[in-house]
């Protein structure tokens, strides 16, 4: 909790210092090449650059806290900035709990058998597929399975979250979940299409990633004593399997979860530019291109929130999945 804090505290300094150090500062910023010394004064004085520098970040951060970072100027002109973040914020919820979950699915237990059969093809395969989508580029591997399963195959939408025809009853923000609660099953399931093409290439790397650390660590543990001594009492593969191996070989396991969740949580930019997702990381590619600071700013920080926040609960899983920790805790 003192590291969210302190993370939400450094991140305001620094960026309160970027919107300073832009070329002609955030006026410069806001209104471009077409503001008349008249309308830089008076925006200059709205916005107390005139105050001492202190005043204005202590300022800024009473704006942060409430939720003022002021008005979109680019990414929808008019639009508070943090409304603008909450109506996007549920779409890239959406994509990155879909794709963590297909890399979930597929890592561990692949993980798991890779290295219960260690050398052999299973292994090999998984080894050379998991450096592949390490290595591969997101926008490429968008831009391929775009071509391929939408545009010659025609199986799955192209872009977008929901076809534009479907009158469907908005809830949560979450599309898919939307048409479950309302039973509309037509928009459930084409939300679901319209986000499946999205969710496997974001989970590209998740996979690749969480499938090594998942054979390392179970490689690792299969080594040590006590798994030994529980095939010697003759316990089944399935008590050792998954009370002695996979429990204990969680904790980096779930570590990487954690790391690649709140990256996926900060913006996946690149894929929700190909498929045109309305979510975060289209806002945030937008807003740099049109220079819409207000929208940044609330980008910027509330990811960075997130990504604390979802290490925050992989801390205290430990003590969920690893009863020493909890023993540990208690002699402290």
């Amino acid at each position: 909790m003192l590291q969210l804090a302190l993370v939400v505290v450094v991140l305001s300094v620094l960026i309160f210092g970027w919107l300073r150090m832009l070329p002609g500062g955030p006026v410069s910023a806001l209104l471009g090449d077409r503001g008349t010394a008249e309308s830089r004064a008076e925006l200059t004085e709205a916005l107390g650059l005139n105050d001492p520098i202190f005043v204005q970040y202590f300022a800024f951060l009473g704006r942060a806290i409430t939720g003022d970072f002021g008005t979109s100027t680019g990414v929808s002109p008019g639009k508070p900035a943090m409304e603008l973040f909450l109506e996007r914020f549920p779409a890239t919820i959406e994509l990155s709990i879909a794709a963590i979950l297909i890399a979930l699915i597929g890592a561990i237990p692949l993980g798991y058998l890779a290295a219960r059969r260690r050398g052999g093809w299973l292994d090999n395969a998984g080894v050379v597929g998991s450096m592949i989508g390490i290595s591969i580029p997101i926008f490429f591997l968008a831009f391929l399975l775009k071509y391929f399963l939408s545009i010659k195959l025609g199986w799955l939408p192209t872009g977008g979250r929901q076809s534009p025809d479907i009158d469907a009853t908005r809830v949560t923000g979450f599309f898919v979940l939307d048409g479950l609660l309302t039973r509309e099953w037509d928009a459930a399931w084409d939300a679901l299409k319209h986000l499946l093409l999205p969710a496997l290439a974001l989970a590209s790397i998740p996979f690749a990633v969480i499938f090594r650390i998942t054979r390392a660590s179970v490689l690792d543990v299969m080594d040590e004593d006590y798994v030994r001594t529980a095939r010697s009492k003759g316990l089944t593969r399935r008590i050792i399997r998954d009370r002695h191996i996979l429990r204990n070989a969680m904790l980096p396991v779930v570590t990487t979860v954690g790391l690649q969740t709140g990256a996926l949580l900060s913006g996946a930019v690149l894929t929700e530019t190909v498929f045109s997702w309305q979510g975060v990381g289209q806002a945030l590619a937008i807003g740099f291109e049109r220079k819409d600071f207000p929208v940044l700013q609330v980008v910027i920080i509330a990811a960075a929130m997130a990504y604390v926040l979802v290490n925050l609960l992989v801390d205290l899983s430990y003590a969920v999945i690893d009863p020493r920790i909890r023993t540990a805790q208690k002699v402290s």
